[in-house]
Order: C-alpha cells, then structure tokens, then sequence
C-alpha cells in the first residue's frame, strides 16, 4: 500500500504542516491510532480536578468495580449489603414510629375519656331529667304508689328507668339515678341496687357509678360530715357522709341493709355510694357512707345546701 501524499494548495497560504508519515499497518487498522491531545488553553481548565475530601461522618464508595480477596466488588455490593449498624438504625426507626402512634391512640383515647364521654354522659343526663320530671307531673310517678293510697306498697321500679336525683355539693355534681347496676343501665348515670332501700327508707339505699371525669370521678375527696342530697318525687332527703374506705371487689357486704352486717335488720336510714378504685383500674371498690339528718319536703323549697 502506498501512504497519502499531502497535496498542494492552490494558493498562496503557507501550507499546514505535515503529519509524520504512519506505518502502513496502521492504516490497516492492526494499530490504534494515537489519542489526539488538545493543546492547553494556558489557563489549567484542562488539569484533572482534585477529587473531593469526604466530610465527616460521609463514607467514599469506590464508583468501578475494585478486585479483593473475596473477588471483585462494586458500588451495588458496597451500598445493598446490611450491616449490624444499618440493622440497628432500621430497628430504631421502627421502633420509633411504633411508639409514636402508640402515644397518639392513647392521647386519642384519653381525650375521650375525659371530654368525650362526658359530654356523651350530659346529653344523657338531660334527657333522663325530663324523663324524670315527667314521671313526676300530674300523671304520677310510675315507680311511686299513687297518693290516694298511699298505705299500698310500692310498686318496683323498672330497669334502666330514673328514679331519683342525687346531690353533692362539694364537688359540685348532681346526676339522675336510675334503677339498675347492669353496665347498660349505669352508662350514662348512677345506677340503684335494685335489693337496696328506696331514697329516705329504712335500709341502705345503695348507689354505684363508673369512675369517670362525668359521675363518681372525685368521689374520693368527700370527707366525714359533707353532704349528700337526694331528690325524692315530693321531699329532699339530706344525707351526712360517716365513713369514705376502700374493699375488695367481693365484699357485697357494704350495700347490705345494714353496711357490713349482712342479715341484721336495718334501723337507721343509710344511703352507700360505691364505685370503682384505683382510678383508671377496678381491682378495688371506693366506698361511702352516709346516714340520713332530715327529711324537707319541696313545698319548703330547696335544702340549704344546695343553697335554697
């Protein structure tokens, strides 16, 4: 094969110059051709860039595969492959995130607890008052003998239905009680033992509440000699509290006719208060005691302490 001669211009530019003369076999191909270099600008733009300096806490992955005494590993190898630090920092993040909804259905659920059920329980409240009061118009209260005859005995008061109003002035509550101890019956209101004594009878008239923000939540605080009053179809009855103690949940004794005497005939006029204890929890019960001062009847207006 015979090289390329340089031709000639038909001018007269100064010719380029010409390239070195290459051996034939590399315009065959068997050689490669020499890298074309460029000339330097002059101003070092051209000069490889100093790789950058990691900073801490920040890991430099080898971007090509590198050869080791296990073979060649890779980016993919180096980033993918768990570690116990990265097994840690999973465990921690979800463990994290478990604990943070945890803490979120509990504020949810104390939220209810305080605000909502007590709203739930006013609602409830309202609506058993006028039941209440209606029982008690001109129709006559279905669980009270009509007073025309009066020597007749009373007639049994049906479950789940208001038969009283319950006062304590110090905490500052009144709720309506009705007839039953059920969960259903006692869920938005005291609940009577329906084998207890009637309000102001001979006996214990025996009362119990869930331990909640809405019913008997400070039921605790109520000291010997505070008043408890309840509200009768036609008289106020004035209770004064004797005895605040805690029992276990099998000591039924409490609500018996005679308060830790089960058997003995009643004489006095009791009224027994019972709920929950501790707070939040019901392996115990909380229980109150109070002994009947005097009778007022409404026509009189309303006792003095509930300020009439």
């Amino acid at each position: 094969m015979i090289p390329a001669v340089a031709g000639r211009t038909t001018d007269n530019s100064p010719r380029p110059a010409t390239p070195p003369a290459a051996d034939s076999t590399a315009l065959m191909g068997a050689v490669p051709r020499p890298p074309r270099t460029e000339e330097p600008d002059g101003d070092g733009a051209d000069q490889p860039a100093e790789p950058p300096r990691p900073r801490r806490g920040e890991k430099v992955v080898r971007l090509r595969p590198h050869q080791t005494g296990e073979g060649y590993k890779s980016v993919y190898s180096e980033l993918t492959r768990p570690s116990l630090a990265s097994r840690l920092r999973t465990g921690i993040r979800v463990s994290g995130e478990v604990l943070i909804t945890f803490g979120l259905v509990v504020l949810l659920f104390a939220g209810y607890e305080v605000w909502g059920k007590s709203a739930i329980v006013d609602a409830n409240q309202k609506d058993l008052s006028q039941q209440l009061a209606q029982a008690w118009g001109p129709s006559g209260d279905p669980t009270v003998a009509p007073s025309a005859s009066a020597s007749a005995k009373p007639v049994a008061p049906v479950q789940g239905k208001p038969i009283a109003g319950l006062y304590i002035p110090k905490l500052d509550k009144n709720w309506v009680v009705v007839e039953g101890v059920t969960q259903k019956d006692i869920r938005y209101a005291p609940g009577h033992y329906p084998t207890s004594a009637m309000p102001g009878a001979v006996g214990n008239f025996s009362v119990a509440g869930h331990r909640n923000r809405a019913t008997f939540w400070r039921l605790d605080e109520l000291d010997d000699g505070d008043a408890i009053v309840v509200e009768g179809r036609n008289d106020w009855y004035v209770y004064q509290v004797t005895r605040n103690h805690i029992v276990k949940p099998t000591q039924v004794e409490v609500v018996a006719p005679v308060p830790g005497e089960p058997g003995a005939k009643p004489t006095k006029r009791m009224l027994t208060l019972t709920t929950c204890n501790p707070k939040f929890d019901n392996y115990e019960r909380l229980i109150v005691h109070a002994e009947l001062t005097r009778t007022q009847p409404k026509s009189a207006g309303r006792p003095t302490e509930l300020g009439g």
